[in-house]
């Protein structure tokens, strides 16, 4: 993002002209590059410091399932974008930022495990106000791809829920699953003896073996 940016500064041809524009071919270029085009520094600088932290969050807790996130999120999006959005330029990376955050906030709360929902209650924290990001409030902003990014999380959260880490089983939780485990064992299966007299066959028996005084 930043090398685009700095080299758009010093060419004449504005890059951002290759950004995603909806229902035209020309903007079907834009499906691989809008991410990575900016309008100005704040611009950059906004979606830099949210996109490093949310990323930082996503591959420190869900490791190589990052990069699946990362990928599966650009194209949906901008598919969707292309596909559905008002006519107009759209460009930066906001789409993927709110893609992570919502996958992050929602495969915590599909794993129920205490540790990543942990990381969810901290994206609300911090990025809790991204929610008024999909609606159309601000001219001049796509939130559309805000839209569809957040919509691409929450169906990667849900698709990917049983790869990566998972949420630890506890002791009684085994148990049951042993006890059940018991109780789908057909009876014909056991061996004979042990059908016939399971009380006998389940319980340790000891046999006592004696020998006269004399007897060496």
């Amino acid at each position: 993002m930043w090398l685009i940016f700095g080299f758009n500064l010093i060419i004449e041809t504005d890059l951002r002209q290759f950004g995603l524009r909806p229902r035209t071919w020309d903007g079907l270029l834009g499906l691989f590059t809008y991410p990575l085009l900016h309008g100005d520094w704040k611009h950059i600088t906004d979606n830099s410091v949210s996109g490093f932290v949310l990323m930082l969050g996503l591959f420190s807790f869900y490791g190589r399932i990052g990069w699946r996130v990362l990928g599966w999120s650009w194209l949906m999006s901008a598919v969707w974008i292309w596909i559905a959005a008002r006519g107009g330029n759209h460009i930066g990376f906001s789409g993927i930022i709110y893609a992570v955050a919502s996958f992050v906030f929602f495969s915590g709360v599909f794993r129920k495990h205490y540790r990543l929902m942990a990381l969810s209650l901290v994206v609300v924290f911090l990025y809790g106000s991204m929610i008024w990001g999909v609606l159309p409030i601000k001219p001049g902003i796509s939130w559309e791809g805000h839209l569809f990014g957040g919509i691409a999380g929450f169906i990667l959260a849900f698709q990917l829920r049983k790869d990566g880490p998972q949420r630890p089983k506890y002791s009684w939780e085994l148990e049951e699953e042993d006890d059940h485990w018991e109780e789908t064992i057909p009876y014909e299966a056991l061996p004979r003896d042990t059908a016939e007299e399971p009380s006998k066959a389940s319980s340790p028996g000891i046999v006592y073996h004696y020998r006269k005084k004399d007897q060496k």
